[in-house]
C-alpha cells in the first residue's frame, strides 16, 4: 500500500486546502471533475491543471503547475503512470506539501523521490473516496 491511514488523513486535514488537480478537463463526465467537485464540497480550493488551461468548477486553468502564480498545498495526479513521475518531480520543484497518485496510478521510483524530497505521498487511491471516510475512522 502507498499511504498509510496517518498520512492519508494528514494530507486530507493538516497539509492545506489549495489542490491542484493535473489532469482536470472541463468534461463532466471524466472521473477528474467528480473527484474535483468532492474536494470543492469538502472545502478544497481545486485549481485545475490541464494543457487546455480551462476553468472547471469556476476556478481559473493553468497549463502546468509551474504556470500557477501561487502556493499549492497538495498536487493530485490524474494522468497516466508513465507520465506521473515528472508530474511528482514538477510539485517538488513547485514547493507543494504532498502528492496524490490517483486509483491506478502507480510510479514506486517517483514515490521514493517525493518522500525523499520531504513530501507526502500518496499512490493508488483516491481523495473522493478517503476525505468522506474520515470521519467513520479513528484518527
Amino acid at each position: 500500500m502507498y499511504g498509510d491511514e496517518a498520512t492519508i488523513r494528514r494530507i486530507l486535514t493538516e497539509l492545506g486546502d489549495t489542490w491542484a488537480v493535473v489532469g482536470l478537463p472541463s468534461n463532466r463526465r471524466r472521473a477528474a471533475y467528480g473527484v474535483a467537485e468532492v474536494l470543492r464540497r469538502f472545502g478544497k480550493r481545486v485549481v485545475p491543471v490541464h494543457p487546455k488551461a480551462e476553468t472547471v468548477h469556476g476556478e481559473r486553468g493553468y497549463a502546468s503547475l509551474a504556470d500557477i502564480p501561487f502556493e499549492v498545498d497538495v498536487v493530485d495526479v490524474f494522468v497516466n503512470s508513465d507520465l506521473a513521475g515528472q508530474v511528482a518531480d514538477e510539485a517538488v520543484a513547485k514547493g507543494a506539501r504532498a502528492v496524490w497518485f490517483q486509483l491506478g496510478v502507480i510510479d514506486e521510483a517517483a514515490y521514493d523521490r517525493t518522500g525523499a524530497a520531504g513530501l507526502d505521498m500518496v499512490m493508488d487511491r483516491c481523495p473522493a473516496i478517503e476525505i468522506p471516510a474520515l470521519g467513520r475512522r479513528a484518527g
